[in-house]
């Protein structure tokens, strides 16, 4: 069956391709780290990483595979502050820290909003607050988490990419319009943003990838961002692997995200990461963890 045009019945394609998603408890978060950044200053700073276990993402975006470590139902109220312990009593100090939740911090359904002020209290020793939001729910909860805080708020949104036919196909259901209404709302609010962007997303050649990489880089940075960070697109959440079947989908290159990070390094305008996450230790994967911690091409 080929890639549905309508948002609703690609809902139903995206679902019917899901394999089974992880078994979690509501108390704790799936997965915590440490890790160093480079900081706006241009130091390298330790930081913290914690993904929250919570209620799925309302969105069903088809190159999306967070949703396996997400709930069916929502947390109850202080189960998110249960598993923010859990792991920083785990972790190393840390000066900045990201609340990653596989979705949006500002989903009431996914973050209590009950649980605000807990969260704050959680997080009062850290100099930057990181957390990730869709576009669409970027308001006034943003500014009450805020106003809880001592330090700076940073919202991070997934752009993915500015080709004007392939955002559409994605199943966001965002406009680049929006993206930039929500950049702008943030940044009048003294938040700064941070962006993803997806190189060589479903239904692009590979001969494309670079220039509209660029171009999202490019565009982030329009918006007010102060950091980009470039994903490689992955697959393993069934409907890649019915995309890449038909000739849909093929993951990048090492050398195009190595040219995309060249890219915005070059243009100076803000910090460009590139995500490692799931890259093969080596010799190349060594260097682009250098580059972003010394925000310098090698």
């Amino acid at each position: 069956m080929n890639y549905p045009e309508q948002p609703a019945e690609r809902d139903r394609w995206i679902l019917a391709r899901r394999p089974e998603r992880s078994s979690l408890d509501p108390l704790r978060p799936y997965a915590f780290f440490a890790e160093e950044e480079c900081s706006p200053d241009g130091t390298v700073v330790p930081g913290a990483v914690v993904f929250l276990t919570n209620r799925e993402c309302p969105w069903r975006c088809v190159m999306c595979d967070l949703w396996k470590n997400t709930l069916l139902e929502s947390v109850p109220i202080g189960a998110i502050p249960a598993q923010i312990d859990f792991a920083l009593a785990r972790l190393p100090a840390a000066r900045q820290i990201k609340l990653y939740n596989s979705g949006s911090f500002f989903d009431p359904r996914a973050i209590p909003v009950e649980d605000f002020p807990a969260i704050a209290e959680r997080v009062k020793s850290f100099e930057r607050v990181i957390i990730e939001s869709h576009p669409a729910l970027v308001g006034e909860p943003a500014l009450r988490f805020r106003d809880l805080l001592k330090a700076p708020l940073e919202v991070a949104m997934g752009l993915e990419t500015v080709h004007p036919e392939i955002l559409p196909r994605l199943n966001k259901r965002m406009s680049l319009g929006q993206f930039a209404d929500a950049a702008g709302f943030l940044r009048e609010h003294r938040m700064d943003v941070r962006v993803f962007v997806l190189v060589q997303p479903p239904f692009m050649r590979a001969e494309e990838a670079l220039e509209w990489a660029a171009r999202s880089i490019d565009f982030a940075f329009d918006c007010g961002a102060s950091v980009v960070t470039l994903i490689p697109t992955r697959g393993g959440n069934g409907a890649m692997e019915d995309l890449a079947a038909n000739g849909e989908f093929s993951r990048p290159e090492v050398s195009t995200l190595e040219s995309a990070l060249a890219y915005g390094l070059r243009l100076q305008r803000g910090r460009v990461f590139a995500d490692l996450w799931d890259m093969a230790p080596g010799k190349r994967a060594a260097r682009l963890a250098e580059m972003n911690l010394r925000q310098t091409i090698l």
